[in-house]
């Protein structure tokens, strides 16, 4: 069986994701995280053709990549996230995809209010396990990646 070999990822990066129209996001590795995080707001839950649906709208109004979109899918589920500090909440979560290294990966964001926070976006574990070593003296391998291949 042939290993699969890991790409070393710094702790911060940008990424893109391709179905939101949104990329160069700048992004936080955090290996403390069970899951991934993007900042949105104004997250409801709204009926479509009698089906649930969940609405938001991603980044805050102050960053530059806010488009004021309102995305709405029914392909969602709610869970019960516990942070560093042992406190959980039910957030929503939904799947997409995320370029990284030229790779596309689909994985689980759940949707928080990150306003507070200086990245709008937290990679966690599961999208990290298995697919790439971090390496805490580097920042932005995927970004300069892209730029080279540009």
């Amino acid at each position: 069986m042939k290993k699969k070999i890991k790409k070393v990822i710094g702790t911060r990066d940008r990424i893109d994701l391709p179905e939101f129209n949104l990329y160069e996001l700048p992004c936080k590795i955090d290996t403390g995280a069970e899951s991934s995080a993007i900042h949105c707001h104004r997250v409801r839950l709204v009926e479509v053709n009698g089906k649930e649906n969940i609405s938001f709208r991603l980044l805050d109004p102050s960053h530059e990549a806010y488009n004021n979109h309102e995305y709405q899918t029914s392909n969602f589920k709610e869970k019960k996230i516990t942070n560093s500090f042992g406190k959980s909440e039910y957030r929503f979560s939904i799947k997409c995809q995320v370029i990284l290294f030229g790779e596309t990966f689909t994985t689980d964001f759940t949707l928080a209010d990150r306003v507070s926070m200086r990245y709008p976006i937290l990679l966690g574990k599961r999208l990290l396990k298995n697919r790439f070593l971090v390496d805490v003296s580097k920042i932005d391998l995927s970004f300069k990646l892209k730029q080279e291949n540009e």
